[in-house]
C-alpha cells in the first residue's frame, strides 16, 4: 500500500480505537489520530513478522491488523503519560 493509504487506514483505525478505549486521552483526538497511523503500522509489521501475512489492502483482515496495532500503541500511551 501507498503511503496515502496508511494514512487513511490510520485515520480510520484510530477512530476505532479510540471507540473501543474511549476516555480521556492527553492530547486529544489529533494525537488519537497520530497513534492510530503509527498503530497500522506497527501492526502491519508485527503480523507480517509473525507469519499472518503483510497488509496488502482495505479488507477486514487488514483493519483489523490496524485496529489492533493503534490499540496496543494507545494502551502504552496511556501507561507512558499515567493516564
Amino acid at each position: 500500500m501507498g503511503i496515502i493509504s496508511w494514512i487513511v487506514f490510520g485515520l480510520i483505525a484510530g477512530v476505532l480505537a479510540k471507540f473501543l478505549m474511549p476516555g480521556r486521552d492527553p492530547g486529544g483526538m489529533i494525537i488519537t489520530i497520530l497513534i492510530g497511523i503509527a498503530g497500522a503500522m506497527v501492526g502491519g509489521y508485527i503480523s507480517t513478522f509473525l507469519g499472518f501475512g503483510d497488509v496488502s489492502g482495505f479488507d477486514l483482515r487488514s483493519l483489523g491488523i490496524a485496529i489492533g496495532g493503534a490499540f496496543l500503541l494507545l494502551v502504552g500511551y496511556r501507561i507512558i503519560k499515567g493516564d
